[in-house]
């Protein structure tokens, strides 16, 4: 930590999957994992689901059996932000790439999950949004409104618009902090938020990471390691510093 933050400030922390991997969840670009086994451009575009709605649902009926049934555990990463949101008096926003739920099984409460919910399912014919931990399949009926073959899990898939990204960029222009922990600053648009937070001025950037990520040099800040080491290790600093 080698600037002092207002202890009253906004601090942003976008996440990715590097800090569930120590939890036990593949990333995309993990060698030999799940994601590696399977093209994405079957499994996580629309055009991909159109083409084989079944084949689609196995695959992310298998992904949420992995969280309802194994129960990863968030890391002490995950447990350290849940830390600096309970403890920091001013306001932290968790903005997330990750489909998992680890953030909320950490404590976490203030989470945008930009890609959408692995435990959640949503409706393309009345856009609800459901909480659903079973299996999905293309012949079952929307609660809401009992259509049939229109459910599909609640994930932003490549092509489509990630959530709420006016109130992340309204949370961005407020921020006296940002924070990048775990990315690859391959993704966009989250790979461009440390650029939108320079052109806005007055918000420190650190990035938090295994190794550099493609955006590191825009960073004021960067420190290298594991989640589990790096995250607790920045937010005991600044908890004690601001």
């Amino acid at each position: 930590m080698n600037r002092r933050i207002d202890p009253n400030g906004t601090i942003v922390i976008l996440t990715g999957a590097g800090i569930s991997r120590e939890s036990g969840l593949d990333t995309f670009r993990c060698e030999g994992g799940i994601w590696a086994q399977v093209d994405l451009e079957d499994v996580a575009t629309p055009e991909g689901f159109q083409r084989n709605p079944k084949m689609v649902q196995d695959f992310y009926n298998a992904r949420r059996a992995q969280l309802v049934e194994e129960k990863p555990q968030p890391n002490l990463g995950h447990l350290a932000l849940a830390k600096l949101e309970r403890d920091w008096p001013g306001r932290v926003l968790i903005v997330t790439q990750n489909i998992d739920n680890l953030h909320e099984e950490a404590g976490n409460k203030n989470i945008i999950h930009m890609h959408g919910e692995l435990l959640k399912i949503t409706c393309t014919q009345c856009d609800s949004v459901r909480p659903w931990d079973q299996d999905l399949h293309i012949d079952t009926s929307c609660p809401s409104c009992h259509n049939i073959g229109t459910l599909r899990p609640h994930v932003v898939w490549f092509g489509e618009m990630p959530l709420q990204m006016e109130e992340i960029y309204d949370a961005l222009e407020d921020a006296d902090l940002f924070m990048s922990i775990g990315t690859s600053g391959n993704v966009y648009p989250a790979a461009g938020f440390v650029q939108a937070v320079k052109q806005m001025g007055g918000c420190h950037s650190v990035e938090l990471n295994l190794d550099p990520s493609n955006g590191a040099t825009l960073f004021d800040e960067t420190v290298y390691g594991p989640a589990s080491e790096v995250v607790p290790a920045y937010v005991d600093a600044l908890l004690k510093n601001g």
